[in-house]
């Protein structure tokens, strides 16, 4: 039998830290509940005319013809476990990764580059999120494109060039930049091990996708800071052997205030992170610094 190309939106949904749930309910208790969660993802999928390629376990794939389609389907998923609970008082959250291209059908299942790196944006996606590329993002209408944010510069396997992923705003009111704090969010149960950096709306992650950031002034910074007090490259924190270390580079120092209220200013010194905590350039926090990092270590 013959392939066939096409251009598709291609949509991984899985569960996040269903490997934990069969660790504490028992594999028929999680097996039902995953079971009855995949069954609200294909809905959703099938109300947004997209195609079942394969169930993978606590994973589905599917494709669709049009983007907006995989877009509105993403979002109606992650409204439809919210609302449903399918846990009860178990919770019970998706990831959800898309990207859109051409597709090689053969014999009822999708092949290709869109394929491969929609399961790469999936693989670095958290509990409760949607995330997609700045590919497309630059292809959706200027009303989706509205609810999408900007988060990290990674770079996958077998790309040449550093690749841009941005996080899809699902919830009716744009609670997902606060939700650093919550739970489910700081700690799904299968969790990395990652440093999380956010900065107003702008949210990076470093591990082992992204190993190094540069805080600064600058422009040609990863995470570019609005202090008069930064300087243009003025920190640079680099994942390395399983640590995540900070080192100051600039005229000013740069002060952390762990979550024990412990502050420390480097100046041109290196400090391993550890826990959680914010990070202020320059200013110190008996100024009361308005422009702060916080990060997080998962």
């Amino acid at each position: 039998m013959s392939s066939a190309k096409e251009n598709a939106a291609v949509l991984f949904a899985d569960i996040s830290g269903s490997t934990a749930l069969y660790e504490k309910l028992g594999n028929d208790r999680a097996l039902q509940l995953v079971t009855l969660t995949l069954g609200i993802l294909t809905q959703r999928m099938a109300a947004h005319h997209g195609t079942l390629v394969k169930t993978i376990g606590d994973e589905i794939m599917c494709v669709f013809p049009r983007l907006t389609d995989a877009f509105a389907a993403a979002c109606a998923m992650q409204q439809a476990v919210e609302e449903q609970r399918p846990g009860g008082e178990q919770p019970i959250h998706v990831r959800i990764g898309l990207h859109y291209g051409e597709v090689v059908l053969e014999k009822g299942d999708v092949f290709g580059d869109t394929v491969n790196t929609a399961a790469r944006i999936a693989a670095i996606t958290r509990a409760r999120q949607i995330m997609t590329s700045q590919q497309v993002v630059d292809m959706l209408p200027e009303e989706l494109r509205f609810k999408t944010r900007p988060v990290m510069r990674t770079m996958f396997r077998g790309k040449e060039k550093a690749f841009d992923v941005c996080l899809i705003l699902w919830e009716k009111e744009d609670t997902m930049s606060t939700r650093i704090g919550m739970s489910a969010f700081r700690k799904p149960a299968e969790s990395r091990h990652e440093l999380m950096l956010r900065y107003h709306q702008q949210v990076l992650t470093v591990g082992e996708a992204l190993k190094t950031v540069v805080l600064g002034r600058g422009n040609d910074c990863d995470m570019v800071i609005m202090s008069k007090l930064a300087s243009r490259l003025h920190a640079r924190i680099e994942y390395n052997f399983g640590k995540f270390l900070l080192n100051d580079q600039s005229v000013n120092g740069t002060y952390l205030r762990f979550s024990d209220g412990q502050v420390i200013l480097l100046n041109q010194q290196q400090i391993v992170l550890h826990g959680a905590g914010t990070i202020s350039l320059g200013e110190p926090y008996s100024e009361e610094p308005a422009e702060l990092i916080e990060f997080l270590l998962q």
